[in-house]
């Protein structure tokens, strides 16, 4: 007789597969890093103007005492609301949630079924501003509900958005209500939060800066801004790529006036070198995943060892170009980039190696957030893994990394691995081993992480501290920002 076991009951056979994020867990370093110089500004907080708009529905609840539920169908239906006014009557691409809404207005504005199913986060898009806005303190939560944070909102900036909470009370608006509420657009030409939030962002009261008067997160994030609108000074731009140029490479961080009074300048030295280390084995790690079709490991270590010069490691680092130039970074990683495919797995060892030999280069305060708390795949052990291999070929180092790949992403699936309520085991990653082979269940993303230097630009331009100066995508610090800011013309 043959018996076949069902149970047990209670538990739910096989596993639940998803996708993961982060499967490497190799940008911890620098996402805290980031967190703690740039407090208040995350990569999908893009408007100004809805800190305002928070701020004020904050103020309001306050005064009616709303509780939870009712302060998160107040938030609801205000980003409904912003969001049809941007289809009607603003650029149609600006506002969070349109393509969501967009359904919902015909010949009127359904608010209260578009309140329902336009984002399937319990409290919309205030979940990507409510962090930010109680580090910047415009807004605090108490028992989940909002109330007034430590920086009081201004009287004009309520009065902006009181037509949008009488609005948010009707099920209905027609196109007549909607137009009601220009003002409130994201490009309307006039903007009363403008003065506080410039205030805000910039640790400035009465037009300028007194370090007592402010917390340290504020601090940090004056540091941070100030370092894009010096960028822009010496660059004659406000990316991301202008901050590296004057504070990843070169001495100007160390000889800059502006810049070297800046306390976090040399910890934004380190985490913008870290980047390019993180970014490699992003890369990397997605190049070797878009390989693997049922594939046993060997096939996966020659795959990789197959596309590396045929020379030892020492030989390749003695080709290395110097990493340093008169005590500061040369810029090697951006040439290493340019020459080369970001995609090309070669390319990208190139980086992690270049990034292993500055991790026994660099000092100070660089070096600490270069390297980050103690964590797997950092540019230290990859230093040492180079060492301990420098007798043996470029080959067996390739191999070598993909087992190291493969085993890092096995830990951070197990570590993530939960219960999903129903006896099953929820796994986060797309790669999976069966009988010694490898599967995928879909391709990982190589795209680099956010920094916030770039988001911080943006916040600049919509307050008003850089202009355009060109149509070449030059720009430059208007005097409102060189004066608040103190960062020179």
């Amino acid at each position: 007789m043959t018996a076949v076991i069902e149970g047990p009951g209670w538990s739910a056979r096989g596993l639940d597969q998803r996708s993961g994020r982060y499967p490497l867990a190799v940008e911890g370093p620098v996402l805290q890093a980031v967190d703690r110089l740039v407090p208040g500004v995350s990569t999908v907080t893009r408007f100004v103007r809805y800190y305002a708009m928070y701020a004020a529905l904050a103020a309001h609840a306050g005064r009616h005492e709303l509780d939870a539920a009712a302060c998160r169908a107040l938030v609801r239906r205000c980003e409904v609301i912003m969001a049809g006014a941007s289809l009607l009557l603003d650029d149609p691409s600006l506002a969070h949630g349109i393509d969501r809404v967009r359904p919902h207005l015909g010949d009127h504005l359904d608010v209260a079924a578009a309140a329902e199913d336009y984002s399937p986060r319990a409290w919309g898009f205030w979940e990507q501003y409510g962090g930010p806005g109680t580090l910047l303190g415009t807004v605090a939560v108490e028992e989940r509900a909002l109330r007034p944070g430590r920086h009081s909102c201004p009287a004009p900036v309520r009065d902006l958005f009181a037509p949008l909470i009488e609005a948010a009370s009707h099920d209905r608006l027609t196109w007549d209500q909607i137009e009601a509420l220009e003002p409130l657009t994201l490009t309307a030409q006039e903007q009363p939060e403008g003065p506080w939030l410039r205030d805000l962002f910039t640790a400035t009261r009465n037009g300028s800066h007194d370090p007592d008067a402010w917390e340290t997160d504020d601090r940090r994030r004056r540091g941070a801004l100030r370092i894009v609108g010096r960028a822009t000074v010496l660059d004659g731009h406000s990316d991301e790529d202008a901050v590296r140029s004057v504070v990843a490479f070169g001495n100007r961080a160390a000889t800059d006036p502006v810049l070297a009074a800046i306390p976090e300048v040399m910890d934004w030295r380190g985490v913008l070198l870290r980047h390019y280390s993180v970014g490699a084995w992003r890369r990397l790690w997605a190049t070797l995943v878009s390989a693997i079709d049922d594939s046993g490991p060997q096939e996966l270590r020659d795959w990789l060892a197959g596309q590396m010069p045929d020379q030892t490691v020492r030989a390749f680092m003695n080709e290395l170009p110097d990493t340093m130039a008169g005590g500061h970074p040369a810029p090697i990683e951006r040439a290493a980039l340019a020459m080369g495919d970001p995609h090309d797995p070669l390319t990208n060892v190139h980086l992690l190696l270049l990034g292993g030999r500055r991790s026994g280069e660099l000092d100070g305060d660089t070096k600490t957030a270069f390297l980050g708390p103690r964590s797997a795949l950092n540019p230290e052990w990859v230093r040492l893994r180079t060492q301990d291999l420098s007798g043996r070929t470029m080959r067996d180092l390739a191999a070598g990394l993909v087992d190291d790949m493969l085993a890092q992403s096995r830990r951070v699936a197990l570590d993530k691995m939960t219960p999903d309520g129903t006896g099953r085991l929820k796994v986060f990653s797309r790669v999976h081993e069966r009988n010694g082979r490898y599967y995928k269940t879909g391709d990982e993303g190589a795209g680099d992480l956010g920094l916030r230097l770039d988001r911080l630009a943006e916040f600049a331009f919509q307050l008003g501290l850089i202009d355009l100066a060109g149509d070449d995508g030059a720009t430059k610090v208007s005097p409102l920002g060189a004066r608040l800011l103190e960062v020179g013309a």
